[in-house]
């Protein structure tokens, strides 16, 4: 068992830190507030600490889930300075890949590693322990540390160098921005038709349109309930970064960039925190339950 650090109990942190500490790691929580891991103290065997640093002091891994690449500068800089020599700091943040580049060479330099492994999975991926992990850095780092990540995660792959794994999350992303779009429009076009939304997914769920997103959010979608883990804020966020890194090396993404506009439309309706399924509520009013 390892001596491991968690830095952010948000959606996905928290069940992720809980994960490790049901496995029998000694783990130390960190989070910005402090009622949040109170609350996670509370239901897991594990140590508070007051400071990213407090957190990281003597662990052999520490995992970062936070926000934006700002988040993970600020919890980055005081964890590595206290870390141990040759400890790994795996960060679980959909962060740009540019960031992961740096501070991989910040903790090389240092005589530490640095892992970026986003996740994949949402909140239910995280609640269930079934995440995916796809991670960029050092071959033997990521060895070392892929049986620990195990505790919360169903598949996790060294993709490459660091970078990797932002590049392969976005990767994620634009399939997802696509396949949700779709969806909307289907169930829209069902609806509009005057079809049973259910004999509908019934029939095409068993055939080549089959994904995650319509066996699990179709429902939720003709029924306008978008109250899940993923809000439409943190997809623009991810879209930007997919965006920005299409922009630098050429790639031509018309669809993502459509449907990060539709995403814009969704938040001036009020729906920046509703899940990514909220697509939907853009399209026209009718009533798509078929009812």
């Amino acid at each position: 068992m390892a001596r491991v650090a968690f830095l952010g109990l948000g959606v996905m942190g928290f069940p992720m830190a809980g994960y490790l500490a049901t496995a029998g790691h000694e783990v130390v929580v960190f989070n910005r507030t402090p009622a949040r891991a109170d609350a996670w103290a509370a239901a897991h065997a594990g140590r508070v600490a007051a400071t990213p640093a407090a957190a990281a002091a003597g662990a052999e891994v520490v995992f970062a889930c936070v926000g934006a690449d700002k988040d993970v500068e600020e919890v980055f800089a005081p964890a590595l300075a206290v870390m141990p020599e040759n400890a790994v700091f795996v960060d679980h943040t959909t962060a740009s890949a540019a960031l992961a580049r740096r501070l991989h060479e910040t903790a090389t330099a240092a005589g530490r590693h640095f892992l970026d492994a986003p996740v994949s999975g949402g909140q239910a991926g995280a609640q269930n322990g079934r995440l995916t992990v796809m991670a960029g850095g050092d071959a033997e780092p990521f060895a070392r540390t892929a049986p620990v990540m195990g505790a919360y995660a169903a598949n996790i792959t060294h993709i490459g160098p660091a970078g990797a794994g932002q590049l392969a999350k976005m990767v994620n992303q634009i399939c997802i921005a696509g396949v949700v779009q779709g969806l909307a429009e289907g169930l829209h076009f069902a609806a509009q038709a005057g079809l049973d939304p259910e004999k509908v997914i019934a029939a095409i769920s068993k055939g080549a349109a089959q994904s995650w997103q319509m066996e699990n959010r179709w429902r939720t979608m003709t029924e306008g309930k978008f109250d899940f883990g993923f809000a439409v804020d943190w997809m623009r966020k991810d879209l930007g970064l997919v965006l920005d890194e299409a922009r630098a090396n050429g790639a031509d993404l018309p669809v993502a960039a459509l449907v990060d506009r539709f995403y814009a439309d969704v938040q001036v309706m009020g729906g920046a925190r509703w899940d990514t399924s909220s697509l939907i509520a853009r399209l026209g009013r009718g009533d798509l339950t078929g009812s």
